[in-house]
């Protein structure tokens, strides 16, 4: 695959229920509190239950995965978390994803990721490096 910068790699909204919490919660063995229980998280301070940091992180990049294929081999990856994704109890919350190629080189392109929730942007200095 050609990379150009600017062109748009991946776009998707995925929705986030208390259940994604919960399976999230089970398959990676985080079972803090503060992402499935709302009077705990009123208790340190936060505005309700959160999805976990890495689930946020996963879903950015796996946007990026499926768009380019398996075969895809990613070098780097890092993001700094900005705004947690509250998840409602009954409306859930949807995070969206945008990809972007930001830069290229002779062996490698760094796709820059944009990634909100409620027109916030949750994680900033998102970018991934895929080899060439």
């Amino acid at each position: 695959m050609s990379y150009t910068v600017g062109d748009v790699i991946a776009e998707r909204t995925v929705h986030l229920t208390r259940e994604s919490l919960v399976r999230y919660a089970g398959a990676s063995g985080d079972f803090n509190p503060i992402h499935y229980r709302d009077d705990i998280a009123a208790s340190v301070g936060l505005p309700g239950v959160l999805a976990h940091g890495m689930l946020t992180m996963g879903l950015a990049s796996s946007a990026v995965v499926a768009a380019l294929g398996d075969s895809v081999n990613v070098t780097e990856y890092g993001v700094r978390f900005t705004r947690p994704v509250v998840v409602d109890p009954e409306n859930g919350a949807d995070v969206s994803v945008l990809a972007k190629v930001g830069a290229v080189d002779e062996t490698s392109a760094r796709i820059d990721l944009t990634v909100k929730h409620a027109d916030t942007t949750v994680l900033v200095k998102a970018q991934l490096r895929v080899a060439l």
